[in-house]
């Protein structure tokens, strides 16, 4: 149960990373800001790396049960939700110049 509560604290944090960082994937500086597409892409970035770390948990716990699209739509649907916060920060909340 632990294992559950730790995916979810790491997508919550996930999923903001790319509003709050004006790195490129997270490594290359920005010359201007950063556009919505880089933040996109590192949005689906990290959803891959959480669900692969998510794999990997499972499999230590027990045979991995293999997932068809649904759960990998729900899941990414859910992802984007938790992105919200950050979204709203960056682009809605945010004054300019800060």
């Amino acid at each position: 149960m632990n294992n559950v509560y730790l995916l979810c604290g790491l997508a919550l944090i996930a999923a903001n990373l790319p509003f709050f960082f004006e790195r490129i994937i997270f490594c290359i500086p920005a010359k201007k800001v950063k556009g919505f597409h880089w933040r996109l892409l590192e949005l689906v970035i990290l959803y891959v790396a959480l669900g692969l770390l998510a794999r990997v948990l499972e499999g230590r716990l027990s045979p991995v049960h293999e997932q068809n699209w649904p759960f990998f739509v729900t899941t990414f649907a859910m992802f984007i939700v938790f992105a919200w916060p950050g979204l709203v920060w960056r682009y809605f909340w945010r004054k300019s110049g800060v």
